[in-house]
């Protein structure tokens, strides 16, 4: 069995303890905690328990300590998944929503999700789902508008002549005023 990692030596168990005690994570709280019970010279399964972990993991946050010190212990947001298009395909994409579609090219007269996910593919080769493609329309600023129904036999006329032209009947008098209390 090798050697255990050494921690660096511009800390000390009391600088940690008063980090633990100061931060907002409670994660990198417990991290501290626990290499602060090595710095006063416990044993690393003892400073596993402090912090409910294994040996390995103790020996991760080490490693972690020494590179990055103690901000090297708080959780960072996992990256996640690479987006499938990159800035010049939201670009062209952009440009294709807010010109409309050409029935004649496109065989559509409007835009659907589906017809995008379709361009995108003959465009790029990209197979991106209906989802997806929402999520990065709206974080473009785009929103799904859909027109407003109407009757195929609505009148005109009719709605017009039924609108109530009466004024109303709750208006405030001329004379009435609030007077302010000094």
């Amino acid at each position: 069995m090798g050697s255990p990692v050494s921690l660096r030596d511009d800390f000390d168990a009391a600088l940690l303890r008063l980090l633990a005690l100061r931060t907002q994570d409670a994660g990198q709280g417990r991290r501290l905690l626990a290499l602060a019970a090595i710095y006063d010279g416990g044993l690393r399964g003892d400073a596993a328990r402090i912090g409910s972990v294994g040996l390995q993991t103790i020996r991760d946050w080490v490693l972690r300590f020494n590179a990055a010190g103690p901000g090297g212990l708080v959780d960072g947001k996992a990256p996640g998944q690479t987006p499938k298009l990159d800035e010049a395909q939201r670009q062209a994409l952009a440009r294709i929503v807010e010109s409309g579609p050409m029935p004649a090219v496109h065989g559509v007269v409007r835009w659907r999700l589906i017809d995008l996910a379709l361009w995108v593919w003959e465009e790029f080769g990209i197979s991106i789902s209906k989802q997806t493609l929402s999520r990065e329309l709206r974080t473009m600023g785009f929103r799904k508008l859909s027109a407003r129904p109407r009757h195929h036999a609505q009148d005109e006329h009719a709605i017009e002549a039924f609108k109530k032209t009466s004024p109303p009947l709750w208006r405030t008098s001329r004379g009435a005023r609030v007077w302010a209390h000094g």
